[in-house]
Parts: C-alpha cells; sequence; structure tokens
C-alpha cells in the first residue's frame, strides 16, 4: 500500500474512531480523525484523503447530508457508511447519494478491508476512464477538430451528443479524413466502451468470406467447415461493430445485415436457429449512397436504417486552416515512436503544405510527416508534392490545381501522356525521371524566389550542399536573370 493513500474516518464515537484508526493503519493507510461533519468538510480544504469511512449517525450536521456535501465538493473521493441501524431507507438513500459501500456496525476486520479494496479499485478505474476519454477527445481534437472550420464543430457536437446512446451512426467522407478516428471515438466516449469494438472492412473480403465472418458459420456447413465459429456481430455483443466501406457490401449480405438491425438477430451459415445479439452499429462510406440507391447497387431500407444520423466528415483541403495543428500532432507522435528530434517544419515547407490540394487528406499528411521524421529531411516530400499537383484543363489552356497556368515542363508531360495514350512507345522510366527533374525543378525554383536567390540560405532550406544546389541550378537552367 503507498503511503500516500489516506483515510479520512467521520465518526462521533472516541472508541470506534480509534478502533478505525488502528485498523487502516495495519493496513497501510495513512489515517486521520474528525468527529462531525463540519470538521470534515473543513479538513477537505486542507487536504484530499483517498478514501472516506462516515458513520451515518452524527451530531450538527447527520452523516447523509454530510455525504451529500461531501460528494458535492470531492465526487472522485469514495464513502464508505458506518451505521449501527442499518435501516433499509438510510442504506438506499446513502447509496443514491454516491456511497461507495455500507456496512454494519460491528462489522468484521474483513469486512473493511474489502470495502476500502473496492473502493479504491473502483476510483482507480474511474480515473483510468477520465483519462482514456480525455485521451480520445484530445485525439479527436488534434486529428478531426483542428482548425476553426464550422463543418468541424458540428462534427464535434455531433460526436458529443450521440456517444452516450446506442444509436446508429453512418460515417461519410473522402478516403483518410478519419472516418475510423470518429467511430472509436464514439466508442470510447460512449457507455460501451468497456466492451468490445470490433471493426470489419466490408470492402477486404469477397461476398462469401465476408458473410461467415461477420455472422459465423456451423460445423458441416460447407467444405472445410470443421467445427462452428463465431461471427464478428457475437464477438461485438454488448460493444460496438464497426462496418467500414458499407457500400461495397453485396446486397445478399445488406439483407442479412437489415434484419440485424431490424430485429437485433441473424443465423449463422448453416445454422437452424437465429442468434440474439445487442451491438451497436457505427458504418462508414465514402461513397454517395444515395446515387448507389438510384442505381439498385444499395438497398434503399437498408441505407434508411443505417441513415439515423449522419457525420458528414469535409475533407482536408476545406479546412486548411488545420493543416499546422495536424503537421504537430503527427510530429510530436512520430519524433516519440521513431526516437526522432524533428521539432518543426521550415516555413517555406509549411506553404507548401498550406497549398497543397490534399487527395489523399489526414492519411496523406500523416504519412508525408512520418517520412519527414524517419528520413530527417523535407526535399523528397517536397518533391513528391511537386509530382502530385494535378493539372486542371480550362477554356484557356492548362492550368495548375493552385490556378497558375501550366508551363513548358508541365506540357511536356501532357504530351508524353497523350503520346501514350495514342499508342506511342514509351519508356516509363524516363517518364518517371522527367516528372522527377519537374518536381525538383519547381521546388529549387521557389525557394529561390522566397530567399531572393540567396543561394546559401536555399541550399540550408532544401537541406542540401551548397555545391549540389549549384549543381541542380546548372542542370535545371536556373538563373537569376531568367
Amino acid at each position: 500500500m503507498s503511503e500516500r493513500t489516506t483515510v479520512l474516518v467521520i465518526d462521533d464515537d472516541p472508541g470506534i474512531r480509534e478502533y478505525l484508526e488502528t485498523l487502516a493503519a495495519r493496513q497501510g493507510y495513512g489515517v486521520y480523525t474528525v468527529e462531525d461533519g463540519e470538521s470534515a468538510l473543513a479538513e477537505l480544504d486542507q487536504a484530499r484523503p483517498d478514501i472516506i469511512t462516515l458513520d451515518a449517525v452524527l451530531p450538527g450536521i447527520d452523516g447523509l447530508e454530510t455525504l451529500r456535501r461531501l460528494k458535492q465538493r470531492a465526487p472522485e473521493i469514495p464513502v464508505v457508511m458506518l451505521s449501527g441501524h442499518g435501516q433499509a431507507r438510510t442504506i438506499v438513500e446513502a447509496m443514491r447519494l454516491g456511497a461507495a459501500d455500507f456496512l454494519r456496525k460491528p462489522f468484521e476486520v474483513e469486512e473493511l478491508e474489502l470495502a476500502f479494496s473496492k473502493a479504491l479499485e473502483n476510483r482507480a478505474l474511474e480515473e483510468e476512464v477520465r483519462t482514456l476519454r480525455g485521451r480520445v477527445r484530445s485525439d479527436v481534437d488534434g486529428l478531426l477538430m483542428g482548425g476553426d472550420s464550422p463543418k468541424m464543430r458540428e462534427v464535434k457536437e455531433i460526436i458529443e451528443q450521440v456517444a452516450d446512446t446506442d444509436i446508429t451512426v453512418l460515417v461519410r467522407g473522402e478516403s483518410g479524413t478519419g472516418k475510423e478516428v470518429v467511430a472509436r471515438a464514439l466508442f470510447q466516449l460512449g457507455n460501451r466502451r468497456s466492451r468490445p469494438f470490433v471493426k470489419v472492412n466490408c470492402a477486404a473480403l469477397p461476398s462469401e468470406l465476408l458473410e461467415s465472418e461477420l455472422f459465423g458459420f456451423e460445423k458441416g456447413a460447407f467444405t472445410g467447415a470443421q467445427k462452428r465459429k463465431l461471427g464478428k456481430f457475437e464477438y461485438a455483443n454488448q460493444g460496438t461493430i464497426f462496418l467500414d466501406e458499407i457500400s461495397e457490401m453485396a446486397p445478399g449480405l445488406q439483407a442479412k445485415l437489415l434484419q440485424v438491425l431490424q430485429d437485433g438477430e441473424f443465423s449463422r451459415l448453416g445454422g437452424e436457429s437465429d442468434v440474439r445479439v445487442d451491438a451497436r452499429i457505427i458504418a462508414a462510406t465514402n461513397r454517395n449512397l444515395e446515387e448507389a440507391v438510384r442505381k439498385g447497387e444499395f438497398r434503399e431500407d437498408l441505407y434508411y436504417r443505417l441513415n439515423v444520423v449522419t457525420i458528414q466528415i469535409p475533407p482536408l483541403r476545406d479546412r486548411i486552416d488545420a493543416v499546422p495543428l495536424l503537421v504537430e500532432h503527427f510530429l510530436r507522435m512520430y519524433n516519440e515512436q521513431y526516437n526522432k528530434s524533428v521539432e518543426k517544419l521550415s516555413a517555406d515547407t509549411m506553404q507548401v503544405l498550406m497549398d497543397y490540394h490534399w487527395p489523399g487528406n489526414v492519411r496523406e499528411l500523416e504519412n508525408m510527416i512520418k517520412r519527414m521524421v524517419v528520413l530527417g529531411n523535407e526535399s523528397t516530400v517536397l518533391q513528391e508534392i511537386g509530382q502530385r499537383e494535378p493539372m486542371q484543363a480550362n477554356g484557356s489552356g492548362l492550368v495548375t490545381a493552385g490556378g497558375a497556368h501550366a508551363s513548358d515542363e508541365d506540357l511536356d508531360l501532357v504530351a508524353l501522356g497523350a503520346d501514350f495514350a495514342n499508342g506511342g512507345e514509351l519508356d516509363l522510366k524516363a517518364i518517371s525521371k522527367r516528372a522527377s527533374q519537374i518536381a525538383e525543378k519547381k521546388v529549387i525554383e521557389r525557394v529561390l524566389g522566397q530567399t531572393r536567390w540567396n543561394r546559401k540560405e536555399a541550399a540550408e532550406r532544401l537541406q542540401i550542399s551548397y555545391k549540389a544546389l549549384l549543381y541542380k541550378m546548372k542542370e535545371n537552367g536556373l538563373s537569376e536573370g531568367r
């Protein structure tokens, strides 16, 4: 027992106070005693005990009123009520007010030891849950709520509102936006957090395997079924099941899932009886389900069953002000994981990240920061972004995603692609090398412009040697007068 674990004894009988002090001290607790409720409340201002024993009958403020005031001021401290009467009404009221346990005098030493042990164990569990909830909220805030987007504030509000319910939730958004993060936040902040969380990717398995994965099978249901197998729904009983990529589920399976949503039961493959299950369902998709319903690819009745509460996660490009916070979060996470010390990114790199379109959303950003931390430099990622920048066509010619007119190098790549589309014979390695050169040239030219063509400063920002920069400038035909 830790020496810091303390017990406050509240009893008007000097003999009981002395007896409890002796018992608690033998168990390794630090003990201090008071004789009434007023003294206990005053003592609470000076020090916070780990556990309190409280007599139900006290002079002045009685035991139940003292309990009520104690729980108002320090709800986290477990209180064990003691009484020589043990009337049912008193016990019920004490438990309603938040007492951790109720012992009748005289009690056995073992009873007190068990009451203390249970009360402290429950307190530790409650603190662990609070810590976990705080961590989950922090993850949600960091990964999803970064920036000041009204859409993300709405996402957070919905999570807070529905987490503690059993309502079915449909999470929608592009790939990489953080749909699983939302699902886990709903689980961890909900009332089923102590139960299983089971994830199933509906796009990862063919229909026949997915059915047995979700609903299990009986021995002999098919060739190779040597024994009964429980499905994911049974493992998620009393907990939460997360159906990712729900739109990829075959129509036959959709009907079976609808039965689970409507009736809370299903049958295993080869089974003759129904299995009842109580699992909260969270589904996610990156597809337009309404269009899938119109095309007959997704059941309309299932759509309405799933679409009770919808959480729509906007893409990262629509909340670009979240990028700095996300960068800080991922730097901290991967520095710790890989024992690195990349404190922050250069201002130029941050500007590139802020200007980027992020087709892969948060997942793409996370992977980029991970590579920066592992490799210890930013240039490779900047080159990659330069290669990925999509080009769009408009009436006046080709423009980049940022709106600037395409360069000769961009047009060169387009011409190569056109040759390929028309059946021309191309060297894929040559195309890849040319694309890399174009990206490298763009990055170097941008950094030189930002440093007012200070080559030494540009080399430092690009994390290459001064001589290497001069060589690359010559290779790419870059000069201050161009």
